[in-house]
């Protein structure tokens, strides 16, 4: 009796332009979707929501000098 198979993984598609993600950029196209995209991580396009909490920390820090 032979095993199956291995089932091929799904091909991913890069986030930036929606072309077949390449081992060597995972998970993008190409250096250049990279690239992309830690220009809009850097430039702030990407943000993680937060609470009103860092305002308060940073109001009890300056209440202490």
């Amino acid at each position: 009796m032979s095993e199956p198979a291995p089932t091929p993984l799904l091909k991913r598609k890069c986030p930036i332009c929606g072309k077949p993600s390449i081992e060597a950029s995972k998970p993008f196209c190409s250096k250049r979707c990279a690239d992309i995209d830690l220009s809009r991580w850097l430039k702030g396009v990407y943000a993680i929501p937060g609470d009103d909490a860092d305002e308060a920390e940073r109001d009890d820090l300056s209440d202490k000098e």
